[in-house]
């Protein structure tokens, strides 16, 4: 799906001229299932992303037309409330909007993209930031961007009913081209990190496969740390948030957190301290040494976190048998979807056919690869 595209079909649907944004997917280098433990990450906005266009309507009722899926969705805004599917991302937003007591009135909107569904680049997080952009601009609602990103925070919590954490809707609001974020997810303040990818490439590797228990067990994760952060406080008073505690103090009380707490508490911490040394190794530009903590990190997220699967671990490993790829991992919530590949440009298409192949001789399903550059956040396209 293209912008032109998006257009085109609001020129089919609806007889009014919209206004045409664009709203970002996102990859993160580092830092994967920190941002609810309060802890550092390392995301940017891609050049893959989602579509809008949005015109007021003169009613009080909101129009949804989802090119990707050829489906459309009409409500009254004065009845805003979940069902069932894509259109909750939506729903959530509005009401987001609505619990501030913003006023907006009725719009029609249509939108689609080519950030990959499923492939852990939060589309999701695209569809909640691209929308709630949109109806801030149309509608002067004068919300600042890092407002707006625990805003579509929460409109996934309350209609989609998944506990995600800032990450994803911080990067897409908030991206920079040629930068990444590191971002403290306890504060949310951050800073650029320029990324110079001169010799090396960002490659996705889909495996095509997602897990249906993905969104239980990213909830019941979340539950596990914060079990496991509650009893730690109890024998470490001091500590505040999971960034006081080393990996050598969860070691210690093993027994009193259990096995399977232990094992996420101990991904957590060792996460954060690596997220914290990737950051000075990208500011000194080392991209070898950061792409081995991108190896560790899926080390950790398979054996620790257990979030991963056979088909990502599969890619990973056949990774490590290329000398030019120097990190892998996978990325996003897990149990299926993408990993993120860091390795040398001028062999990437040569590698990624190797590791596809050796994945459809195991597994008997095409992975879709894709080369990801950095973008701006959350815009609107001028002119589309």
């Amino acid at each position: 799906m293209s912008s032109n595209k998006i257009v085109e079909t609001f020129a089919e649907k609806f007889n009014t001229t919209p206004r045409l944004f664009f709203s970002p997917g996102r990859i993160n280098l580092i830092g994967e299932h920190i941002d609810y433990n309060d802890g550092f990450v390392m995301p940017a906005a891609t050049d893959k992303g989602i579509w809008f266009a949005v015109a007021p309507n003169a009613s009080d009722t909101a129009n949804f037309y989802s090119a990707d899926l050829n489906e459309a969705y009409s409500t009254p805004l004065t009845t805003i409330t979940p069902v069932e599917g894509w259109q909750n991302y939506l729903l959530g937003v509005i009401d987001q909007v609505q619990k501030r007591e913003l006023t907006i009135h009725g719009f029609d909107c249509v939108f689609g993209g080519n950030v990959p569904i499923g492939a852990g680049m939060s589309s999701s997080a695209a569809v909640e930031c691209g929308l709630l952009f949109a109806l801030n601009e149309i509608f002067e609602l004068h919300l600042q961007r890092t407002t707006m990103a625990t805003m579509a925070q929460k409109a996934e919590h309350t209609f989609p009913g998944v506990k995600v954490g800032i990450m994803d809707m911080f990067a897409s609001l908030m991206g920079k081209q040629n930068n990444v974020i590191l971002l403290d997810c306890m504060s949310l303040d951050y800073k650029y990190l320029p990324l110079d990818l001169e010799e090396y490439s960002l490659i996705l590797i889909n495996t095509k496969v997602h897990h249906s228990l993905a969104s239980g067990e990213y909830n019941q994760r979340r539950q596990q740390c914060q079990e496991g952060f509650a009893k730690l406080q109890s024998l470490l008073p001091n500590i505040k948030s999971f960034r006081d505690i080393k990996a050598e103090d969860v070691e210690k009380h093993k027994t009193d957190l259990g096995e399977v707490v232990y094992k996420r508490c101990l991904y957590v911490t060792q996460e954060i301290e690596r997220t914290q040394k990737a950051a000075v190794l990208l500011e000194n530009n080392e991209q070898e040494a950061f792409g081995k903590l991108m190896f560790e990190t899926h080390q950790g997220l398979s054996q620790l976190y257990e979030v991963s699967c056979k088909e990502l671990d599969f890619l990973v490993e056949e990774a490590k048998k290329h000398s030019s790829i120097i990190g892998s991992r996978l990325m996003g919530g897990g149990f299926g979807g993408c990993t993120i590949n860091l390795l040398h440009k001028k062999d990437w298409a040569e590698v990624a056919k190797k590791i596809t192949d050796a994945y459809k001789k195991e597994f008997d399903i095409d992975a879709e690869v894709y080369e990801v550059a950095t973008s701006d956040g959350t815009h609107e396209e001028i002119g589309g």
